[in-house]
């Protein structure tokens, strides 16, 4: 079965689109139904239901897109095993939630590079959603989310509570509503509190999903947003922000879930018992 096809197949799945799944393979769209023809009769049935519209899976599709990823998986694998670099002896495949990526995600990485030598990363971008995929087929062997993963092949353990502190690029008292303000939306607990904290009818007119982009925004347009605590303290040096004189601060959770399987290959990913 060429594995070109179920590339193509996984493509048009996320994509939900024959010509963005073309564009994002930069082949044509002839090229991918082609792919997806040789596929549907390789397997002797349609994956897909294809329309203008665009790609939505058929039955047959989703009883397939488990093992679709699995053979991705273990080729991708495969390919990395054989050109890893001298004295690098596995792949680490790490999943982090966008939002905790900077001043967690990225510490904890490269705090795992200088620790484990012989082991090799790469860092993907996934929400909860992706990641349980991921991992469940073996893609991935850990993910960093803002909620446990819970499964039979998978263990979970608390990774961190960082603080989130609302900035300002000027020094000042909190108030009722900052023009300037800057949403950052860290998920549905998080705007929950926010909305108990600050019960008004005013909206951001700029939100973002990750602080970073945040942080950048602030730096180049002021205004203020709730940011971590530790991201700030490592951002300091680029731009200086001022933690808002008596608003109220936000404890943020986040959580390392991985595979059972992998444990082998990567003892340091569940707690060590002393």
């Amino acid at each position: 079965m060429n594995i070109q096809a179920i590339q193509t197949f996984l493509t048009v799945v996320r994509m939900r689109n024959l010509n963005r799944a073309a564009e994002e393979l930069n082949i044509t769209q002839s090229a991918v139904t082609a792919r997806l023809d040789s596929l549907d009769r390789a397997l002797g049935a349609e994956l897909l239901n294809r329309s203008r519209k665009g790609a939505t899976l058929t039955k047959a599709g989703y009883a397939f897109i488990d093992r679709a990823e699995v053979i991705v998986s273990a080729w991708s694998g495969a390919r990395a095993q054989a050109n890893l670099p001298q004295g690098v002896t596995r792949l680490f495949s790490f999943v982090c939630a966008p939002a905790l990526w900077p001043g967690l995600g990225q510490r904890w990485i490269e705090e795992v590079r200088v620790g484990h030598t012989e082991t090799a990363t790469e860092v993907w971008a996934g929400l909860a959603e992706d990641a349980r995929r991921w991992l469940q087929s073996g893609l991935s062997d850990a993910a960093l989310l803002s909620e446990p993963m819970i499964g039979p092949e998978v263990e979970s353990r608390l990774f961190a509570s960082d603080k989130l502190v609302q900035y300002s690029t000027q020094p000042r008292e909190v108030m009722r509503w900052d023009p300037g303000y800057v949403f950052v939306d860290y998920g549905p607990d998080f705007r929950s509190w926010h909305a108990e904290v600050w019960p008004g009818d005013e909206t951001a007119s700029m939100a973002f999903s990750t602080p970073d982009w945040a942080f950048s925004y602030l730096a180049k347009h002021g205004g203020s947003a709730y940011l971590p605590e530790q991201m700030v303290s490592d951002l300091s040096a680029t731009t200086t922000l001022y933690p808002v004189g008596g608003a109220v601060d936000f404890t943020r959770r986040s959580f390392l879930s991985w595979r059972k399987a992998s444990e082998r290959s990567f003892p340091w990913l569940a707690p060590q018992v002393s």
